[in-house]
């Protein structure tokens, strides 16, 4: 993400309305004011008042910035694993699994799990002369394992031929989590040939 552009005033805040200092991921939020910002929402008041928390408006990304000011981000504060009491972006889970060789592209999910909160779930397309086996998918924990904290690699492997993906490419993890649960798909207007 970088650094904020002049006149703009970022911070990462807590869930209990708290500012954190560096290295502690948390809702990336800004300072109103800039000349900008969006006003209203035209006949919707509560609607605009929503976007605020404490004074800032909430972007709806997790985030942290470091101990040099730059803000790194986690993803979308609904896309947050929450696994054993972390957070954990599944964008970082995907960029592991498909840094492996037999991988083509993977979609990571939170499934509810009575013990951890969520277990990290991924849906991994494989290359075409990759086989599916029980041993890839134990390769693949192994390999997320080694690339990231202990407790952010996926519990459960599922191999899929195709992702479902926006017209511009980004993986509709709400349709992925849907089908998991069993639950409505909603909206698919934006959803490419699937």
């Amino acid at each position: 993400m970088g650094k904020p552009v002049p006149e703009i005033t970022a911070a990462i805040m807590s869930d209990k309305g708290e500012i954190l200092g560096p290295n502690k991921i948390g809702k990336l939020v800004l300072k109103p004011g800039w000349d900008s910002m969006m006003r209203k929402i035209w006949h919707r008041p509560e609607k605009y008042k929503s976007y605020f928390e404490h004074g800032w408006y909430v972007t709806g990304d997790l985030a942290y910035r470091d101990n040099d000011g730059y803000f790194w981000f986690v993803g979308r504060a609904d896309d947050v694993i929450k696994t054993s009491g972390e957070r954990v972006g599944p964008f970082e889970v995907e960029s592991a699994l498909i840094s492996h060789p037999s991988v083509v592209e993977a979609g990571v999910i939170g499934k509810p799990d009575p013990m951890r909160g969520e277990i990290i779930k991924a849906f991994v397309v494989l290359k075409k002369e990759m086989k599916a086996t029980e041993a890839l998918k134990e390769e693949l924990s192994q390999h997320v394992k080694k690339h990231l904290a202990g407790h952010a690699y996926p519990k459960e492997i599922e191999f899929i031929d195709k992702l479902p993906k926006t017209r511009s490419g980004k993986i509709m993890r709400r349709i992925l989590k849907a089908k998991e649960l069993g639950l409505p798909i909603g909206d698919t207007s934006t959803l490419e040939e699937y």
